[in-house]
């Protein structure tokens, strides 16, 4: 079984306040996911994050193929960080770590996500090409995002 790991971080000018305000609302998912992947959240995202909340979207990952992802919320320390993980969707695995702290001049984010990916050696095959790169891209373009609301950290 091969697990892969994701990671990557952006540092943003903005309070340790703001940035969390942002990042733990699940409703500004959709703002920094690329509009082509049809993002929508079905239920779950109408109360502040805590531990055990379920939240369902749709998703349109690839090749325009709608995909139910049902993620629950294990762990919340406010102003530090929480932790998503996939209960039923497109990844064999899926465990997402939300990190946020102060530095100087802003916030850094930190995102590290352990995931496998399903259907074995074919999948494992497939990851190089396909699901890495889906990865990258929507991380490229949340970074993107990011910036464009909230300035570029220097």
């Amino acid at each position: 079984m091969k697990i892969y790991t994701f990671h990557r971080k952006q540092n943003l000018p903005i309070s340790l306040e703001k940035g969390w305000e942002f990042l733990s609302n699940p409703k500004n998912l959709k703002t920094i996911t690329p509009d082509y992947m049809s993002f929508d959240i079905l239920s779950g995202a109408d109360r502040p994050m805590y531990p055990g909340q379920i939240i369902q979207y749709i998703v349109t990952p690839i090749l325009g193929i709608k995909t139910k992802w049902v993620t629950e919320i294990t762990h919340v320390k406010d102003n530090e960080y929480f932790v998503d993980e996939q209960r039923f969707g497109p990844y064999a695995l899926w465990h997402h770590k939300h990190f946020i702290k102060e530095i100087d001049g802003g916030v850094e984010m930190e995102d590290i996500i352990d995931y496998k990916v399903p259907m074995g050696i074919l999948g494992q095959m497939v990851h190089p090409f396909l699901v890495k790169p889906k990865l990258e891209e929507i991380f490229e373009y949340r970074q993107k995002k990011l910036t464009e609301l909230f300035g570029e950290y220097k």
